[in-house]
């Protein structure tokens, strides 16, 4: 659905690999559920798993995204996996056809709001806040090495990162 179908009443899309969830994009959430009522949340990549950039599964990912909104009492909200297709000019219309009606799309990644832009989708584009800290290669890099880093992701990521031994698995595959 384009911007030209209407897209009043209809949920937002907020793609992103979420490696992990972290502080930066349940801010993103907020502030997307201030104008909006609902919000899907798109994990892309969702095929890959096991890597230094992609250390967890896209199921991982979900729960992590799931406990941290649960913890934030947010319930507005719905996940789909949304696998890579190899083709930019195919994803735009793969993505169509798995993810329920939007309306509008938040996203900053140049590449995503290019695609859906020349879609004619309306794109919105969020500040980043503290994105030098909130950024998943950060967040990696700090794991990596052994530095702080709970903070920077909502306490039920934290506590799930360490259920999954999620720390030996980043330092395993660097």
């Amino acid at each position: 659905m384009n911007e030209k179908e209407g897209s009043a009443r209809l949920p937002a899309l907020f793609v992103g690999r979420f490696q992990p969830f972290h502080n930066g994009h349940l801010f993103m959430v907020r502030k997307i559920l201030e104008d909006l009522d609902r919000v899907i949340i798109g994990i892309g990549s969702a095929q890959h798993s096991h890597t230094p950039r992609n250390p967890y599964t896209s199921s991982e990912r979900q729960s992590m995204i799931e406990r941290a909104l649960e913890g934030e009492n947010i319930r507005s909200y719905e996940i789909v996996l949304i696998e890579d297709v190899g083709e930019h000019s195919l994803w735009v219309p793969y993505v169509e056809s798995l993810v329920p009606r939007f309306g509008v799309i938040f996203s900053n990644d140049p590449l995503t709001v290019r695609l859906f832009r020349e879609k004619g989708y309306e794109v919105r584009e969020l500040p980043l806040e503290r994105r030098e800290e909130y950024s998943g290669t950060e967040l990696r890099r700090r794991m990596s090495s052994g530095e702080d880093w709970e903070h920077l992701v909502p306490d039920a990521v934290a506590d799930y990162i360490s259920e999954l031994y999620g720390i030996e698995r980043i330092v395993g595959v660097s």
